[in-house]
């Protein structure tokens, strides 16, 4: 069985390029492109080398004994918050900096919904001298506002988007109307395993340099380069595809993503697609989408901005589909309680998203010799009101 993209885009039934007529000039341009880019010898030189000497790689494998202890089995943790800017979205930005510049644009824009994906682009653009423009949903300026400043430290223009609920969706069809008006001079880089093709093939690729650190440090820890269990939390799905991408014609790894299921599944406020979804168009792919009966959004609701996105990447459609990955869910209280264990057991606090994989910890019953490896995509600076909060409410 196939999980690599066809030269269509499709993951199976999933994935294509559904794109205005103004964009196709620009998609196709990747399409004809990008393979050529990242397989290119000096492209991987100067990529690998800022993957080490700016971002900080290769993110430690943590074995993480009281936390291990605690649920008595072998937890480790990909340490992805201890990159540079807090989470594996610069794994993704430093690469398509690099491409955009090899394709001669001058103008970056991007999406964001927690932030993390907004400030690596605006870092890499410092970085490269290049103009910045990050859409960012209103509700989404208002709780992740330390990364709004440090944006626009970095020089970029965050534009907060008014419509729809002002979250990671309507960031993304303004970053989308922007790319239409601005097609000459603008890449707009994705930030996570959506969009149209090739993006969700781009960016997974990019990201893949997690699992492939993750095969030798397991090999190293544990004599083993193949965990039991892959565990990452899933909104668009970039930190999971990376983590999942060298493993997944490994079929005794069992590969699990964890999505937001807000105050709960029935709840009405939610951002569990594969529970609550079905076939749909969003955002230039074809994919699992939650919709309505007449094919309308379905607005998400999550506690972390990151995770409240009403799709998912086509690549998880297909993963979920043929049922090489599990897709299971975690409430915000449910995060909520993990985040927390994690900080006392372990002194890391996680990003909120991250949180999300860590509370599946209380869900499964794993045996003591099996190696469980969670993807910390990112860290807590960003959510600290969102944790102050809590702790007052719960004194």
């Amino acid at each position: 069985m196939s999980f690599e993209v066809n030269n269509k885009g499709f993951y199976g039934d999933f994935g294509g390029a559904f794109i205005p007529e103004m964009l196709y000039p620009n998609v196709m341009e990747l399409q004809h492109n990008y393979l050529r880019i990242i397989q290119d010898e000096e492209f991987q030189r100067e990529f690998r080398k800022l993957l080490r000497d700016y971002v900080g790689r290769p993110s430690p494998l943590y074995h993480a004994v009281r936390l291990s202890d605690h649920y008595k089995t072998r937890i480790f943790l990909k340490r992805e918050d201890l990159n540079h800017t807090g989470a594996h979205k610069i794994n993704n930005t430093i690469g398509q900096i690099l491409i955009a510049r090899r394709l001669g644009k001058t103008r970056i824009i991007a999406e964001t919904g927690a932030g993390q994906h907004g400030v690596a682009a605006a870092t890499v653009c410092a970085l490269m001298g290049l103009k910045c423009i990050v859409y960012m949903g209103k509700l989404d300026v208002e709780r992740q506002m330390p990364n709004v400043l440090r944006m626009k430290m970095l020089g970029a223009e965050v534009v907060p988007v008014y419509s729809g609920n002002m979250t990671l969706k309507d960031a993304t069809n303004e970053a989308i109307r922007d790319w239409i008006n601005n097609p000459g001079d603008t890449h707009y880089i994705i930030g996570s395993v959506v969009g149209p093709h090739p993006y969700p093939d781009l960016v997974t690729r990019l990201q893949a340099i997690i699992s492939e650190e993750m095969k030798w440090q397991l090999k190293e820890q544990t004599g083993n380069e193949n965990p039991d269990y892959i565990i990452a939390c899933v909104g668009g799905g970039s930190n999971a595809a990376g983590a999942f991408y060298h493993y997944l014609h490994d079929t005794e790894v069992k590969l699990i993503a964890v999505e937001a299921a807000g105050k709960g599944i029935d709840s009405g406020e939610s951002a569990a697609t594969m529970k609550l979804g079905r076939p749909g168009i969003l955002h230039g792919s074809r994919t699992m989408l939650m919709q309505t009966d007449d094919g309308q959004i379905i607005e998400p609701y999550s506690v972390s901005a990151g995770l409240d996105y009403p799709g998912i990447g086509p690549i998880h459609s297909h993963l979920y589909k043929t049922g090489r990955a599990v897709f299971e869910n975690a409430t915000d209280e449910e995060a909520l309680l993990a985040a927390f264990r994690l900080t006392q057991l372990e002194g890391i606090i996680p990003a909120l998203e991250s949180a999300h994989a860590l509370a599946l910890l209380d869900k499964y019953t794993f045996k003591p010799d099996d190696v469980v490896v969670i993807n910390l995509s990112g860290r807590g600076d960003k959510d600290m009101a969102t944790y102050i909060r809590y702790m007052e409410e719960n004194k």
